[in-house]
């Protein structure tokens, strides 16, 4: 994820999963074999209470140059988006757009977010309940326009660990009036389902991530994917008398139709 001469930009919320993403990139700039640069960000989005001298104390209190950037997102969102209705999309475009900008002008080669496996997994159940698309956050991105490479080093740590990191280290954290208090927030409904399966079943989380991992195309259904027009049948024999298929051979998209209508047949 990092290179040598990175000047990387890193996002701070002010929660505890940004403050955690700060305190190890700092602590792997003292021990890398590489040289990188690291510039905080913040953007102040104007929402109500939002105590804007906490980041700036904090940030000069551990020497970490820092830039803040001050947008009104808050009242655009609550102008536009309806009483009653989660916030996220909007806001989320508006503060990437933001950020974008300012990694530009900041001459940023990287821009590191703190989200972890669990908003990781959350992310794919969303985009698949509600967006019907199957696709999460990778750990690297290159951006639509190509110009950022986004970067998320947190991407490995459970949620679960960082709460504990961060409790440990005693942060000053943030919390975000804006959604974070939002009734009917599907994120937090997704949140609370992966809990309640962590808790039940341990090491349900750690699969599903490994799954993320190991993508078959030839076993989903997305034609740009994967050419399925062009599977072709293929008719081929077996010894005389040989009932001992192979495994492979037996899940072979392209003949496990026909040995199953055989299986029937015989």
């Amino acid at each position: 994820m990092i290179e040598d001469g990175d000047r990387m930009m890193v996002c701070l919320s002010g929660g505890k999963d940004s403050y955690t993403l700060l305190d190890i990139l700092l602590n792997l700039k003292k021990h890398a074999p590489i040289s990188f640069e690291l510039i905080a960000v913040n953007l102040d989005q104007k929402q109500p209470g939002f105590p804007e001298h906490l980041l700036p104390h904090y940030l000069e209190s551990i020497g970490v140059p820092y830039h803040i950037v001050e947008r009104d997102t808050y009242s655009v969102v609550k102008r536009v988006i309806p009483e009653g209705k989660t916030t996220c999309s909007l806001c989320s475009r508006l503060r990437r757009g933001i950020l974008y900008g300012t990694a530009e002008k900041l001459g940023a080669t990287k821009i590191a977010l703190g989200h972890h496996r669990d908003d990781i997994l959350a992310t794919l159940f969303l985009n698949m309940f509600h967006g019907g698309t199957l696709k999460a956050m990778p750990p690297k991105l290159l951006s639509d326009n190509g110009k950022h490479i986004v970067i998320r080093p947190l991407a490995y740590c459970r949620e679960k660990d960082i709460t504990i990191y961060a409790k440990i280290k005693d942060f000053p954290i943030i919390p975000c009036n804006l959604c974070g208090s939002q009734p009917n927030l599907q994120r937090q409904t997704i949140k609370e389902m992966l809990q309640t399966w962590d808790k039940r079943f341990p090491g349900r989380l750690e699969t599903m991530f490994r799954a993320l991992q190991n993508v078959k195309p030839s076993h989903l259904a997305d034609p740009i994917l994967y050419n399925f027009k062009d599977i072709q049948y293929q008719n081929t024999p077996f010894p005389e008398g040989d009932r001992a298929f192979d495994e492979e051979l037996l899940l072979d998209s392209s003949i496990a139709p026909a040995l199953f209508y055989s299986d029937q047949e015989s």
